[in-house]
């Protein structure tokens, strides 16, 4: 028998040492160094087709590989299919990461209930009682969506072997364990080797594995950062389990782009795909309030109407506080300087709060022109016209800036009703013929003249 082999993994980022040390020199992270065993055995886990094995590997010019793209597969979930780029390519790894408790099991179960193709459903956290009741809680009847309950990835390739999905999702990641490697589930080495024969398998069957992966505190991915090389996609699922609203952020994508944004509904009896976003980030208060404007962005090809809550008061501490939340803390701080030093308002001495409503995180500068409007207004105690919103960027010089792609957030706007938009007036128009009415502006002084007078 060989000898047993073991070595050193910091839990944190993956490194390996040769021995124990305090201190893990790639993260900087103290205590975080563990011991797992290696065994080098010749073990084989999925086998690969003769036809597979037979093909070698030669090197081609690139005129002579040929082009043809693959057809994708749609999952039936809109915003789902928006994020991955069209849907699921054959043989690729997609993996799902967010909060405990923020829905991920349930977004992956209720897809795997609603596609028409033959899906495992790989579980190591419940048992298939738990899943039964959540999948009657989402849809009663399925005919293409098989439980399975297991955690050893040789005994997923023996049922895979004899199911044959189309699509396999694995729940979590973190749970797998193989032969090959004696250490626990969830340590660097088995969340690697595991991800390993996984890709094996979705590379040379073309399925699509979708993985779910745990988060650690600081809100990454659990495991060694290589696992997110290894994968083709990965997915962020968001939001707060106060809302009922989670955001669907892809942060890789192979096959599509990363701006895209997919956002859902929490209830009852699953996630409700929200197709119309902008009628939920923007508050249906009858009253004039004073501090408001809604800004046209966008999240990938999607633009978006969101709704902009500013607060300014006296400050009673002495030194001025300055908060955002879902906007970055720093550009406020310039547009307050720029305020300040362009347009003579003194916010000097004064706290400032803003609030991007709806708990998503934007950080287009398109909304700078809303910012600014929604400080002054709540500055003055003004309320702003409900009929108009704003799409521009605002420099440190005080001028109005013109934004990308202004025609789609004009459409937007006046899709939803607006009557009137503030944007740039060095924008290039197309020509085409808007029935809500463009106000163009160069200087934040036309801005503030425009709304208060």
């Amino acid at each position: 028998m060989a000898k047993t082999k073991t070595t050193f993994f910091c839990q944190n980022c993956g490194a390996q040492y040769s021995k124990w040390q305090g201190k893990c020199t790639s993260c900087g992270e103290w205590n975080t160094i563990a011991e797992e065993v290696i065994q080098k055995a010749e073990k084989v886990s999925w086998k690969p087709s003769s036809a597979t094995a037979k093909r070698a590997a030669k090197p081609l010019r690139v005129s002579e590989i040929s082009a043809v793209s693959e057809a994708r597969m749609n999952t039936k979930n809109n915003e789902l299919n928006r994020v991955l780029g069209g849907g699921l390519v054959p043989g690729s790894l997609t993996l799902l990461g967010g909060e405990p408790g923020i829905g991920k099991s349930t977004l992956m179960l209720q897809v795997a209930l609603q596609l028409p193709y033959k899906t495992l459903y790989v579980s190591g956290e419940e048992s298939a009682q738990q899943i039964k009741m959540r999948a009657e809680r989402i849809q009663p009847v399925s005919e293409n969506c098989f439980i399975l309950t297991e955690t050893k990835t040789q005994n997923i390739f023996r049922n895979i072997e004899e199911t044959e999905p189309d699509i396999v999702v694995i729940d979590s990641i973190q749970t797998l364990h193989t032969d090959h490697i004696e250490s626990s589930a969830g340590s660097i080495s088995q969340i690697r080797e595991t991800t390993t024969e996984l890709i094996k398998f979705a590379k040379e069957t073309a399925t699509p594995v979708i993985l779910i992966g745990h988060i650690t505190k600081d809100g990454n991915i659990a495991g060694p950062k290589i696992l997110e090389h290894m994968v083709d996609t990965v997915l962020q699922f968001e939001g707060d389990r106060n809302h009922v609203y989670r955001i669907l952020r892809s942060h890789k994508n192979r096959f599509g782009s990363t701006n895209e944004l997919g956002i859902y509904e929490m209830q009852g009896s699953g996630l409700r795909e929200v197709s119309n976003p902008s009628e939920i980030l923007i508050s249906k208060n009858e009253e004039d309030l004073s501090g408001t404007a809604i800004a046209a962005t966008l999240e990938g090809m999607r633009p978006l109407m969101i709704e902009i809550q500013a607060l300014v008061s006296s400050a009673v501490y002495g030194t001025p506080q300055r908060s955002a939340t879902g906007y970055n803390a720093k550009r406020l701080n310039m547009l307050l300087a720029v305020l300040e030093k362009r347009a003579g308002f003194k916010l000097g001495a004064k706290d400032v709060f803003l609030n991007v409503t709806g708990g998503i995180s934007v950080d287009d500068p398109a909304i700078d022109l809303a910012v600014v409007a929604a400080v002054l207004s709540s500055n003055i105690d003004v309320a702003i016209d409900k009929s108009l919103c704003f799409a521009a960027e605002v420099g440190l010089a005080g001028e109005v800036r013109p934004v990308t792609r202004v025609e789609q957030r004009i459409l937007e706007a006046e899709k939803l009703g607006f009557g009137s938009i503030i944007v740039s007036k060095h924008c290039k128009f197309p020509k085409l013929k808007f029935t809500i009415n463009i106000i163009k502006v160069a200087k934040v002084h036309d801005v503030v003249r425009h709304l208060f007078g």
